[in-house]
């Protein structure tokens, strides 16, 4: 294992998790937003998806990696992962963290989302499209209702998005068919639904194809410039965790698979061009 950031320092950078590239699509927001920060984004590439896996297998995928960025010096680690939001953050934050690591912390997407989405709805009625991790997680409709007990929220699991985007096949006829199928899926539930979340990091990078598919009224939100904003917020609030938070602006990128493959990828979903290394997690 390389240890990154050796601990002269009582600072480190805010670590960026996702199972593979989606985290990118946060990570690219978050450093419009806060350019000032250093970042250590890791994507685990060679056990992706975590949409299909077992919730124990998410969990012990993520509190590895977790533990990985603790030690290269990070003090805040956000999982820019919906299926490791949904499946593994509330064990690690109330379970792990006391033991491991009291003085850090680890922030998720579904939170920060769920505060804000019952602003953006009119009609009350909310559409969530995940994985099929996510969903069944029924993550959203928890926390939704815990800021919003009168929005009703219908979901809609969409296994073959996330492959189509990885294998760039997202601008075909055939991804077109699957994107079609999901989104008439959702708007049966209630035609009244007039906002639409997209509760997974890789949809963004066909948010315009899936507004093709919806009424012109359908607000279609991604979660990148939510979870930016939120975490600004946290920042402002938590100055002891800040004050950890090293900055010279630099960026570094990790993935467990190909880094070849990361960084051509990876590029589509950051908005401009990655170089990574190539980790090998201890198993």
């Amino acid at each position: 294992m390389v240890l990154l950031f050796l601990h002269m320092s009582d600072t480190g950078p805010i670590g960026v998790f996702d199972s593979g590239y989606g985290g990118l699509t946060v990570l690219r927001e978050i450093t419009k937003l806060l350019p000032q920060y250093d970042y250590l984004y890791f994507g685990d590439n060679a056990r992706a998806p975590y949409g299909p896996r077992s919730f124990e297998t998410v969990y012990h995928y993520t509190l590895q990696s977790v533990e990985w960025f603790f030690k290269q010096g990070c003090s805040l680690v956000v999982l820019a992962c919906n299926t490791a939001s949904a499946k593994a953050l509330r064990t690690i934050q109330q379970n792990d963290l006391p033991n491991i690591a009291p003085e850090k912390r680890v922030l998720g997407v579904i939170r920060p989302t769920t505060e804000r989405i019952g602003e953006l709805t009119t009609s009350g009625k909310v559409g969530v499209l995940g994985t099929n991790g996510t969903v069944k997680s029924q993550s959203y409709l928890i926390e939704i209702k815990k800021f919003y007990p009168d929005v009703e929220v219908f979901q809609e699991a969409c296994p073959m998005w996330v492959p189509l985007i990885e294998n760039n096949e997202y601008e075909t006829e055939g991804a077109d068919f699957f994107v079609e199928k999901n989104l008439k899926n959702l708007m049966r539930q209630s035609p009244d639904i007039d906002t639409v979340l997209l509760a997974c990091t890789h949809y963004p990078l066909i948010k315009d194809k899936i507004e093709t598919f919806l009424p012109g009224h359908v607000k279609v939100v991604s979660q990148g410039i939510i979870v930016a904003e939120s975490l600004a917020a946290y920042l402002l609030r938590h100055t002891e965790i800040e004050k950890k938070c090293s900055k010279n602006a630099q960026v570094s990128f990790y993935t467990t698979d190909s880094a070849e493959d990361f960084d051509r990828n990876g590029s589509t979903f950051y908005g401009k061009p990655v170089q990574s290394k190539h980790l090998n997690l201890e198993v």
